[in-house]
């Protein structure tokens, strides 16, 4: 087994050679844009790693982990212009750099050059493989939509907001390892675990996010500390808060809620803190994380395999950034 650095790196030049055609430059150039300023390519190198637990790398593989970045570049694409989003990593986002309508268009042709990928995986197992992307998409459609609908509702629910992530970052992630393993071989029992591993760790992956956003520290994750707060956007610390407060203290929340002055982050912060918010989300982080690692015990390949997967999770799980 290849650690994800050594697969990163290999992913890299692999991709890189898959370009787009010369032709209609306005409309393939903002795809070249958007995949150049960057990204983890965590969700392709994931479905790498798990093919290898079975075999080596094959070309369905290769092409497999193309059209996951492919597809998770356009869901960005769409979701910036949706947020009405300036940036993305640091530089302007497609419809800033362009325009609107070029980034509804070249988000378009990005997600059929999705299907250009996968429609090069073996025949063999060709229709198993559509049939979960598909399905991984139109959950993901379905969490971008329940994103959207909470923007317009001043509560939400702890199960609510976890249906949301599950739907909109995490199912990616399972499927990646879960096509990665079915590539390679593996049992529908063997690759449904590792599709819950992935979704364990992606659900632990998104409240670390929101964990960092409150509590992090601004110099080592790059960004403004409370930003999710400065928007009211639906966390689960904003949930959890909902669930759990007495109703002299939904009173404070809701006023804390409705103010737009500079001490509005560091009064929510101490808020939460308070009321237990910040400890009820380092739980779930932790409960998380476990169920993750114990899933990933349960896939019946020898340990030291499944080494490489374990320290990838591990790292992004403690990340502090």
């Amino acid at each position: 087994m290849q650690t994800f650095s050594e697969l990163l790196k290999q992913f890299e030049n692999y991709f890189s050679i898959h370009h787009f055609p010369n032709r209609a430059k306005n409309l393939y150039e903002p795809c070249s844009y958007l995949l150049n300023i960057g990204g983890k390519r965590i969700r392709p190198v994931l479905c790498l790693m798990s093919h290898e637990l079975y075999n080596p790398l094959s070309e369905s593989v290769w092409n497999a982990a193309v059209a996951i970045e492919l597809f998770h570049n356009f869901t960005l694409m769409h979701d910036d212009i949706m947020d009405k989003a300036p940036l993305r990593r640091g530089v302007q986002t497609v419809h800033e750099k362009y325009d609107l309508s070029t980034a509804i268009l070249s988000g378009d042709v990005m997600n059929i050059f999705t299907y250009v990928h996968l429609s090069k995986i073996d025949i063999s197992y060709l229709k198993q493989s559509l049939e979960l992307f598909n399905k991984t998409a139109i959950q993901i459609c379905e969490g971008q939509q329940f994103d959207m609908d909470f923007e317009k509702r001043n509560e939400i629910s702890v199960e609510e907001y976890l249906n949301m992530i599950q739907l909109k970052t995490s199912v990616l992630l399972g499927m990646s390892l879960k096509l990665g393993a079915l590539l390679g071989g593996a049992t529908d029992s063997s690759s449904d675990i590792l599709f819950d591993f992935g979704k364990e760790m992606g659900i632990a992956f998104q409240m670390k996010d929101d964990y960092l956003d409150a509590f992090g520290d601004s110099q080592k994750t790059g960004k403004q500390i409370g930003g999710d707060i400065l928007c009211n956007k639906k966390t689960y610390l904003y949930a959890k808060g909902y669930e759990i407060v007495n109703a002299e203290q939904k009173e404070i929340f809701n006023n804390l809620l409705s103010r737009n002055d500079p001490q509005k982050v560091n009064d929510t912060i101490a808020f939460y803190e308070k009321i237990g918010a910040k400890e009820h989300l380092l739980n779930e982080v932790i409960s998380h994380t476990h169920k993750a690692f114990e899933l990933l015990e349960e896939v019946p390949v020898v340990s030291k395999r499944k080494f490489a997967l374990r320290e990838l999770a591990e790292n992004l799980l403690n990340r502090e950034y």
